[in-house]
């Protein structure tokens, strides 16, 4: 059997790129992983060569087109979880998931601001100054633990825990704006 992909998986290949992409952005490992899953499903006697070059010509023709960058999708993925209350070892994490290597990470958290993040998770919880039951040891616990189980630090937590309301919605205010 030839190891080279036939000139309609070719085409196949190349539109389903173009598919993908136009509906959403994705990381290479992404589209090198959905391209290869959907070949095998398409094509019967398809060999693993023949898939890892399907693939690998996915994400060649998607760098030709400008239309795969990973140093922006963890940039813009970076923006919306911070908006979304998620911490920089949560995005992190996340990212690694998605097939983004650890220095593109790291270049894209260094403007997540945990502060900002920790006040919009607290507000969507409501905890600390935005908690609307009385504060006993148990709710406490409850509050503490949920910072840290998503990603913050204590000293995050514990700075937003004991924050007021006021200057908790001056600091997403003043966050948001900058």
């Amino acid at each position: 059997m030839d190891d080279t992909p036939t000139t309609r998986m070719l085409s196949w290949a190349r539109n389903s790129t173009i598919y993908r992409l136009q509906r959403q952005m994705m990381t290479e490992k992404q589209l090198f992983d959905a391209i290869a899953r959907k070949a095998k499903q398409k094509f019967e006697d398809i060999s693993a060569a023949q898939i890892k070059a399907l693939a690998e010509f996915a994400v060649k023709f998607a760098y030709d087109q400008q239309a795969l960058n990973d140093a922006a999708y963890a940039e813009i993925s970076t923006r919306s979880a911070v908006r979304a209350g998620k911490s920089k070892r949560a995005i992190a994490f996340k990212l690694s998931a998605k097939g983004i290597d650890s220095n593109t990470a790291a270049q894209a958290l260094d403007s997540a601001n945990d502060l900002y993040a920790a006040l919009i998770f607290a507000r969507k919880r409501a905890f600390g100054p935005f908690r609307r039951a009385e504060l006993d040891e148990k709710r406490q616990a409850k509050e503490l633990s949920a910072f840290a189980r998503n990603g913050f630090s204590f000293e995050i937590g514990r700075r937003v825990f004991d924050m007021s309301q006021d200057d908790a919605e001056e600091l997403l205010y003043s966050s948001a704006v900058s």
